[in-house]
């Protein structure tokens, strides 16, 4: 279950890593509101990327059991794939920051204010947002603070698509094993 699990999962993670360093690669110096910036975008690769866990589930379901899973056995594999999803997620995240000497939060922070300022808000709505970003980047310094944070960012989802896929994979009639 495990070789299953890491052999998903890190596929997942690195999907998702590939997509989303590329994105901002491509939208460095395009402003704020440019696609590759969209928070939807990066969930729905992070959407796509962990329906690993279906194929994992499924793949094992099929070929280590005989085409029949229980629910608990089901969700415990998907857990396992969104865990090593996210521990790629997070170990590719910070070689990117790495690479790009940390620059990522300073660049961030100056385009949302710079994007809030654009959008003619008052000027002591300015300083707030300000401030509160700033706090925000200083604590990203942190790696106690910066690694589950990035951690966070995809678990959650793949605890969902665990969750979805386990309950449709336990009935053996779902995408059921090819006779050879």
């Amino acid at each position: 279950m495990f070789a299953t699990a890491l052999r998903y999962g890190a596929v997942s993670g690195a999907i998702v890593i590939a997509v989303i360093i590329l994105g901002i690669v491509l939208s460095t110096g395009q402003g704020h509101g440019h696609a590759f910036s969209s928070q939807w975008l990066g969930y729905l690769v992070i959407i796509v990327a962990l329906s690993m866990i279906f194929l994992a589930i499924r793949d094992y379901r099929n070929k280590k059991l005989g085409g029949v899973i229980k629910f608990l056995p089901a969700f415990g594999l998907g857990l396992l794939v969104a865990t090593v999803a996210g521990v790629a997620y997070v170990i590719g995240w910070e070689v990117y920051l790495a690479a790009t000497n940390y620059t990522f939060m300073e660049t961030y922070v100056a385009q949302s204010i710079e994007a809030k300022r654009a959008a003619g808000v008052s000027a002591a709505e300015l300083d707030a947002y300000a401030a509160q970003l700033n706090q925000i980047k200083e604590a990203y310094r942190n790696p106690l603070f910066r690694l589950p944070m990035t951690f966070a960012e995809i678990f959650p989802v793949g605890l969902l698509i665990a969750l979805i896929s386990a309950a449709i994979l336990r009935n053996p009639r779902v995408l059921p094993a090819r006779a050879q």
